[in-house]
């Protein structure tokens, strides 16, 4: 994805964010927050049996921790946790800078120039590690 292309998706999952602030009741809620900068992003998930039926989320963070979040939950909401647990697997690949698998990413690999900025890298992977933590725990 061409770099233009990635700044305009990231904007516009920024200023236009997927299911934020929405009715959380019936969910479960994780905690994921950046202890070096405003990042604290609240993720609450739906589960059906170990499908991942809904996300929603709410809290304040920075432009790229939004937009992750923003992409994240269109990419994963209908998803088992172990098809949830590859599209991490492959977005911490890219965002190390390693080969990953573009088809289950999708949109998501407009980050992959953060993978060549520390703070950056942290803020993307933000949302990505409370999903982790929801299906591991």
């Amino acid at each position: 994805m061409d770099k233009e292309t990635s700044r305009n998706l990231i904007m516009d999952n920024y200023l236009n964010p997927k299911n934020r602030n929405k009715s959380h009741v019936g969910y479960e809620k994780i905690n994921t927050r950046n202890e070096s900068c405003i990042d604290n992003i609240d993720i609450y998930i739906k589960w059906q049996d170990d499908i991942i039926e809904d996300i929603t989320f709410s809290g304040e963070a920075c432009a790229i921790s939004i937009a992750s979040t923003s992409i994240m939950i269109k990419n994963l909401i209908g998803k088992t946790k172990e098809e949830a647990l590859t599209y991490i697997k492959e977005f911490y690949k890219m965002t190390d800078g390693n080969p990953y698998n573009q088809e289950i990413l999708k949109d998501a690999s407009c980050f992959e120039e953060v993978s060549h900025q520390g703070n950056r890298k942290v803020c993307a992977n933000l949302p990505l590690k409370g999903m982790e933590k929801a299906i591991l725990e």
